[in-house]
Formats: C-alpha cells, sequence, structure tokens
C-alpha cells in the first residue's frame, strides 16, 4: 500500500469517526445495556447498585403471568392483521387507478401522500376529534342513519382500536401507493395491450397481470407496514387510549417511564424484537410461493 493510500485511508476514518461515535453511543451501547437489562430487576430510581440479576424471570412471568402484557400483546397483533393488509390493498386499487390516464395525476398523488409525511400527532389529534362523541362521524350516524344511540368510540374497550385502525391505515396508504406507482411504471405495456386485443377486462387484467408482477413489491410493503403496525405508539398516545387499548410499545413506554421497571421494559422490548423476526423470516420463507421475480 502506498503512502498516498494510506493518507487517504487515514482521513476516510476521521470522517467516519464522528458518526461511529454516534452510533455507538446511541445505538450499539443501548441495544447492549436493553439485553442486559432484561435479565435484571431494576427500578431506575435505585441508581446502579440497585441492579438485581434475576434470569429469565421477567421473561417468564411476561408470557405466563402478567395479563396486561397479553392484552398489549393481542391488541398488536390486531394492529399489524388489520392495518398492514387493508392499508397495502387499497394503495395498490389507487395506484393502478392514478397510474391510469386520469386527470390531476401529480395533485392525486400528492394527496394520497401528504397524509405519509405528516405528522402523526397531527393526524392522531384529527382522528380524536373526528370519533369523539360529539364529533362529526357520530353526527353523520344521528342526522343521516337515524342512529339512536351514537357507539363512544373513544371509550368503548370493544370500538376503542377502531379509530387507532383508521389512522394508521390513513397515514400508511401514502407511502405505499408512491412505492406501487414506481413498480407499475416498470410493468410492460405491452401486456395490457395483448390483455385489450384478447378481451380481458380492466378487472382480470389487473388479476392476472398487475398484481403478479408487482408482488416484489408487495412483498417489500408487506414486511414495512407490518413491522410499523408493531411499533405503533403515537396514535394510541395522543388518543389517551394506553390504558383501553394498549400496544406493546406503549407497555414498554410505560414500565419504563411510568414505574421505572426498565428489567420488565427491556424484556416486553425483546419479546417484540423476536416477533418482528419470527414474522420476517414466516414471510421470507413464504414469499417463494407466490412472489413473481
Amino acid at each position: 500500500m502506498s503512502e498516498r493510500q494510506k493518507r487517504e485511508n487515514r482521513a476516510g476514518w476521521l470522517f467516519m469517526l464522528p458518526a461511529m461515535v454516534l452510533f455507538i453511543t446511541l445505538v450499539i451501547f443501548p441495544v447492549i445495556m436493553s439485553l442486559f437489562l432484561s435479565f435484571t430487576k431494576w427500578n431506575f430510581l435505585s441508581g446502579v447498585s440497585g441492579i438485581k440479576w434475576v434470569g429469565l424471570s421477567n421473561f417468564v412471568k411476561l408470557l405466563t403471568r402478567d395479563r396486561k402484557f397479553s392484552i398489549a400483546l393481542a391488541n398488536t397483533f390486531i394492529y399489524a392483521v388489520t392495518t398492514a393488509p387493508v392499508s397495502i390493498v387499497l394503495a395498490l386499487i389507487f395506484a393502478y387507478m392514478i397510474n391510469d390516464k386520469v386527470y390531476l395525476k401529480k395533485f392525486n398523488r400528492m394527496c394520497f401522500f401528504i397524509p405519509y409525511i405528516s405528522s402523526m400527532v397531527a393526524l392522531s389529534a384529527v382522528f380524536r376529534f373526528l370519533f369523539r362523541s360529539d364529533g362529526p362521524i357520530n353526527s353523520v350516524l344521528i342526522h343521516v342513519f337515524h342512529v339512536s344511540v351514537v357507539p363512544e368510540w373513544l371509550t368503548s374497550t370493544s370500538l376503542c382500536k377502531i379509530p387507532i385502525i383508521c389512522v394508521m391505515i390513513y397515514a400508511g396508504i401514502g407511502y405505499s401507493l408512491i412505492v406501487y406507482m414506481a413498480a407499475l411504471q416498470n410493468v410492460p405495456g405491452e401486456l395490457y395491450d395483448a390483455a385489450a386485443v384478447d378481451g380481458a377486462g380492466n378487472v382480470r387484467t389487473f388479476w392476472k397481470i398487475t398484481i403478479p408482477l408487482v408482488s416484489p413489491t408487495t412483498f417489500y410493503l408487506s414486511i414495512v407496514r407490518l413491522i410499523a403496525a408493531f411499533k405503533v405508539f403515537t396514535a394510541i398516545n395522543v388518543m389517551g387510549m394506553a390504558d383501553t387499548a394498549p400496544s406493546i410499545v406503549t407497555q414498554i413506554y410505560t414500565n419504563a417511564f411510568g414505574a421505572y421497571e426498565f428489567g420488565n421494559a427491556s424484556a416486553e422490548a425483546w419479546i417484540l424484537v423476536f416477533i418482528i423476526l419470527v414474522i420476517t423470516g414466516i414471510q421470507f420463507l413464504a414469499q417463494k410461493k407466490w412472489v413473481v421475480y
């Protein structure tokens, strides 16, 4: 190696050093500490001297005896299996429609994408207003559908998940739609022309040509949207449903910064990581049967 190459290598490492220090300090070190704390019982207020090693006790307790965690786990799966598929399907349908010869294509694309780049706090506040007992949705039910007893969307234990699911779907469509529109640009137009010559309608063309050829994009979005759904936090917190419809992440936050039980919170975080890894692994194994490359 020449002297010039050595100087360039040293300069490269110097440029990388600040980013590496930040990455190690803000990512690697917290991950290692979280893994360590998941095997301990530690109240943050007791200081470092209060850390007590308990082994797998936190995990056993969470998976067998902790009812709050069981409810949060069930809610998280409900959010994931409802919001991810629905947002992907709607995004594909809208992308297919907008990608065709329609007026104001760029404007429509922007309208769909704005919710994705908007603040989730603001969107959640808007949906909280929409679903209030005296909000617009209940007003429509009363004056248009003549419903005598309107639902209590934000307080009913059986209905409180619906506003959260709605805001997550609304916020998630935009990104998926933009990705699908990019994928649709790569679908050969000759296939649609041949289908039209053969007399295939729009529905059959969409089912037999569009869906198979954008399946790699669907696979990618299914992973991204499921991970996002498993990490839902802001919508639940802003709508004030951390007690009535908690997710795993809100439960982690409550244990860590409400009860200062960092051992339990860390164990919950690693259970969430394990669930996401398992589901992602299953998706990678299953994609061989339906993704067309």
